[in-house]
């Protein structure tokens, strides 16, 4: 048989053209011209995915360099730290182990604040960007903290009244309010923060320099009180040109005595007198030290004077005392405006509640020799002597308990409004002075009610919220 009868037996078709169609297929298939595409890309795509793995490793690396930069000048700055600023970071990068990475510190420092600047950089060896020719990754951060004392008006309101004799109060307090002038006078904040103390009793006592300087009708010379009416207690402002009438100074106790009366409503003492825009701390831990127990409560006269010596109101008052000599020259202006950026808060603290507050009639206090009268015999005992009819002649109410609390509450309001931050602490009272001090607060947590020693807790924790209110990052 033939070859060529063969191949048309087996496969219907000759050999030949079988194997010509089929070479002439496989020279025109493009199926192999993809693979140099498709290495190409491929190469594209590790490349690709490398820079982004070295990406990623600048990144941490960066934000973890960023940190540790950041905590450092932060603490280097807090003006508190006693510690070189510059050796402060340095000792925050050693202890990360990235003390080669760390640049040229810069410290600027005055009186209430400090700036700390720094610079960090390092440069990262790549895994793939080498490939491209990017052998390193610079990282270069820096940094800058500043921590500045705000100004700050504080009035300390301090109950001195006859109950704090009971329990170990009054010492309690003085230790307390002692270490709140420590905590929020400090070296470091020399002419920013000015503290006002107002003793209060059932009457407070200006002192004569406040006294000369505002429009009052003096009636004597034994101590320093006024009077005011039902409207001013709508207002925190204490003016220049509004009239008061001197309280009388006398003693609403029983008992007789040849000399002068020891326990007057007005407290005539140096140390219970008003101490305005001080920043002397040793001058008004002296006079705390020296506080005693005396006569009634008057809460709303005492928080009536903390409002009035934050009010703008009052400035031609402390600019005249500044002109004089007696007080601080840093605090000419103040109080400040509002919304002049001084920080601006009362403390008040009380152990009681208010109570009814009695005034001599005027057609007892008219002349001279009637005012040396009362500053030497107590209206109990003249009135003990005198039948009952004829009592009511001598004296009469100037506040009752409840216009005493409708006042406290008029002020306080009128403080909040004004923006003024006011803290109270209610020192072993009833749940009905517990009230009154909560309504009067900026808010329940700015009421502290303590029994004890805790009242130091208290003082404590609203001087850190001070010193946190007025320090500035």
């Amino acid at each position: 048989m033939k070859m060529s009868t063969i191949s048309k037996a087996r496969g219907g078709r000759p050999l030949t053209v079988r194997l010509r169609r089929h070479v002439e297929g496989f020279a025109g298939s493009e199926s192999g011209a993809m693979l140099p595409l498709i290495v190409f890309f491929l190469l594209i795509t590790l490349v690709l995915g490398g820079m982004g793995v070295d990406f990623m490793r600048h990144e941490m690396a960066r934000a973890k360099l960023q940190t540790v930069l950041d905590r450092a000048v932060l603490a280097a700055a807090n003006t508190r730290n006693d510690l070189d600023p510059k050796a402060v970071v340095e000792d925050y990068f050693a202890k990360a182990d990235m003390t080669e990475y760390l640049g040229p510190v810069s410290v600027q420092s005055g009186s209430g604040y400090r700036v700390v600047s720094a610079k960090a950089s390092n440069h990262m060896k790549t895994q793939f960007l080498g490939t491209i020719g990017f052998s390193t990754l610079d990282i270069n951060v820096s940094g800058t903290a500043e921590e500045s004392i705000g100004d700050a008006e504080v009035s300390l309101v301090l109950d001195i009244s006859g109950s704090m004799r009971n329990n170990s109060r009054i010492s309690n307090m003085r230790d307390a309010a002692k270490d709140f002038i420590d905590t929020v006078i400090t070296e470091d904040q020399t002419g920013t923060v000015s503290v006002s103390i107002v003793p209060y009793t059932s009457q407070v006592n200006a002192g004569p320099e406040i006294m000369s300087r505002l429009n009052v009708l003096t009636l004597h010379g034994y101590s320093n009180c006024i009077e005011f009416d039902s409207d001013a207690f709508s207002t925190t402002e204490i003016n220049t040109t509004d009239f008061h009438q001197q309280f009388a100074h006398f003693s609403s106790g029983s008992g007789s005595t040849q000399y002068r009366i020891s326990d007057p409503g007005c407290p005539d003492n140096d140390y219970e007198r008003i101490t305005p825009f001080s920043q002397n701390a040793s001058a008004l831990k002296t006079q705390i030290g020296k506080m005693q127990p005396r006569q009634n409560t008057s809460i709303h006269l005492g928080m009536k004077w903390a409002a009035g010596l934050l009010d703008p109101a009052f400035q031609p008052v402390i600019s005249d005392m500044v002109d004089d000599g007696l007080i601080d020259p840093a605090f000419d202006g103040r109080p400040q405006n509002w919304g002049a950026g001084a920080l601006k808060a009362i403390v008040l603290m009380t152990d009681g509640e208010n109570v009814a507050t009695t005034r001599l009639k005027n057609q007892v206090y008219e002349t001279p020799d009637m005012r040396y009268f009362w500053s030497r015999n107590r209206l109990g005992y003249v009135e003990g002597d005198m039948s009952s009819s004829l009592r009511s002649y001598f004296s009469e109410r100037a506040y009752s308990a409840g216009q005493g609390d409708t006042y406290l509450q008029q002020v306080c309001a009128a403080a909040k409004q004004k923006g003024i931050i006011v803290y109270t602490i209610g020192f072993e009272v009833s749940n009905n002075g517990a009230g009154e001090m909560e309504d009067c607060a900026s808010s329940p947590a700015h009421f502290y009610r303590v029994e004890g020693i805790e009242i130091s807790e208290a003082f404590e924790s609203i001087a850190r919220q001070l010193n946190a209110l007025h320090l500035t990052n």
